[in-house]
């Protein structure tokens, strides 16, 4: 609290004056002081110490009566009359008007000079601005202090206070309590939506003579059922960071000090976020390089390796599983230049945020540690494993990612390859590539949006590797051939009319039931694919040759 009416009556300026009205309001704050005459009208401000001859009054009680109504009404804490020029006595119904509005009235002897008073209670208002100004300073170094010596949220909220002695909480920009001095817990369950009542209501902001302080109009004032509270917003390059939360017993209690105090506050509080958001991406960036070092450098899992992780927080002792996936859009078109143009307006950034976000959940519902990274459109994600199958551990895991995917990135699909843990010096990097072993696999042989587990791939992993040989190369080239230019030339599908053919084991009926085709139309094609290939569909050796080049040429290793 600044000066008080009490504190400068009882200076020695004011001796031989007598206190007429308001000797119970020693506690009004004083923060200025003038001489005045009539007429009042806006030029006497709240919080004043107004002194006055009463000339003009001097025979008129009812003007003067007037005056001391105009006085009241500016807010000011003192009225001092000289008397013994033109006013000899208050009369008493314009003292008791001034105890009915408490007004503190002072009656000053002519003898005292207003010149005296105005200059030793200006100086007693010049000492408590600069007490004010230097406790203002102490409090911006404290709070300062509390980010340069990596202290917390709530550190910085009982430095605050403790200086402004209102209750007070911080927190993020999601309004979560990251701090909670004394504030009101009911309000702050509803400040932060957890109240389904929805009590809360913003209202305008109340009068107050210090409207003039540059934070004062970016204050948001609520009112939850009859108690008023404040909000401010901790702002970082126009980035809102996070809110303080503060409850005056008043509007009045908001003074200059106080608003001085908030906005140090503020300051500090920005100066932290900016810390823990710098903090928080550094660690973010050690890991992502971690994880994908991992799994892309062929790195030997020892002590040295181990400790690394510890230090990540990650336990490279436990089994993992490597799970792979793929991103891509169902709706997806070519633009001009040939290039993809995705139909979802999310940025890869923002896909990568949310798939985190829901491996980050899965995690947590299945209480399964993971080491997730993000690489051109590539997720990396090694999932701890136990006794149960890999396949099984998969699955459940990314039954729940996708599921909660679908709901906030439509059009998105995602191509999984999923590798065991590999028990050898090696084990993230070949666990790694064999996931992405099975992903491509899967996509080759069954599109985009599939899940392909890397036991599965045995056939697959065979017909890569025999499809390196030059003399295969060329078997497939010329056996497809012909298959592959008709079908680009009169828009048909033999290769993948043979394909269902030769899942139903030659079976007519049902591949055209299949392929929904007329039998004749069937048939008409299956003699035009052995007409082209010079090969009969029903010489099984044949058959297995032409089955042999359509899954090498599926494959994408060999044209």
């Amino acid at each position: 609290m600044g000066l008080t009416a009490s504190e400068v009556l009882q200076l020695p300026i004011m001796k031989s004056c007598k206190v007429k009205t308001g000797k119970h309001l020693g506690e009004k704050p004083i923060e200025w002081v003038s001489v005045i005459e009539l007429p009042v009208e806006n030029f006497v401000r709240k919080n004043e110490f107004v002194l006055s001859t009463g000339i003009g009054c001097q025979d008129n009680p009812d003007l003067l009566e007037e005056f001391v109504e105009d006085v009241t009404q500016s807010g000011a804490s003192i009225l001092g009359f000289a008397t013994g020029r033109y006013i000899f006595n208050i009369p008493d119904r314009v003292l008791a008007k001034a105890d009915e509005n408490e007004l503190i009235i002072v009656d000053v002897p002519w003898e005292t000079r207003f010149a005296d008073i105005l200059q030793t209670v200006m100086q007693e208002i010049m000492v408590d601005k600069q007490k004010k100004h230097e406790k203002a300073e102490d409090a911006r170094q404290e709070l300062i202090n509390c980010v340069l010596h990596d202290k917390g949220l709530e550190e910085i909220a009982h430095s605050l206070y403790k200086y402004i002695k209102i209750p007070v909480a911080i927190t993020d920009a999601a309004r979560y309590v990251r701090a909670n001095k004394h504030f009101n817990s009911e309000i702050l369950k509803d400040y932060t939506g957890d109240d389904p009542d929805n009590k809360l209501q913003q209202t305008p902001l109340s009068d107050n003579q210090f409207s003039e302080h540059p934070l004062y109009y970016n204050l948001k004032e609520y009112k939850f059922e009859k108690q008023l509270f404040f909000q401010l917003n901790i702002l970082n390059n126009h980035k809102k960071q996070g809110y303080i939360v503060f409850q005056p017993s008043d509007s009045s209690d908001l003074t200059w000090f106080v608003m001085n105090v908030l906005e140090h506050a503020l300051t500090a509080c920005a100066l932290y976020f900016v810390k823990e958001n710098a903090i928080e991406l550094t660690e973010i960036r050690l890991k992502d390089n971690f994880v994908l070092n991992l799994a892309k450098t062929k790195t030997k899992v020892d002590d040295q390796l181990l400790s690394k992780a510890k230090l990540l927080g990650y336990d490279l002792s436990r089994s993992f599983i490597c799970i792979v996936g793929y991103i891509s859009f169902k709706d997806q078109v070519k633009s001009d230049d040939g290039s993809s143009d995705n139909s979802s307006n999310s940025s890869l950034q923002t896909m990568n945020y949310y798939i985190q976000k829901e491996i980050t959940y899965a995690g947590k519902l299945f209480n399964r540690k993971s080491m997730t990274t993000f690489d051109e459109g590539e997720v990396i994600l090694y999932l701890e494993a136990d006794h149960l199958s890999y396949g099984d551990v998969a699955n459940q895991f990314l039954d729940t990612v996708e599921r909660r995917l679908s709901q906030l990135l439509t059009g998105m699909e995602i191509s999984w390859g999923v590798a065991p843990q590999k028990v050898c010096d090696y084990a993230f990097y070949e666990s790694y590539h064999e996931a992405v072993t099975a992903l491509e696999i899967g996509i080759n042989r069954s599109g985009t949006g599939n899940r392909t587990f890397f036991s599965d791939t045995r056939i697959n992993r065979l017909l890569m590797a025999i499809s390196k040989e030059s003399e295969i190369a060329t078997i497939v080239k010329d056996t497809l051939e012909p298959l592959v230019n008709y079908d680009k030339k009169r828009q048909a599908d033999l290769i993948y009319t043979f394909m269902i053919y030769n899942s139903y084991k030659g079976n007519v009926s049902q591949t055209a039931r299949a392929l929904n085709l007329h039998r004749q139309s069937l048939l008409h094609r299956l003699r035009k694919i052995e007409s082209l290939t010079k090969l009969s569909l029903i010489d099984s050796d044949d058959s297995f040759l032409l089955e042999l080049s359509v899954r090498l040429w599926t494959l994408k290793k060999i044209k």
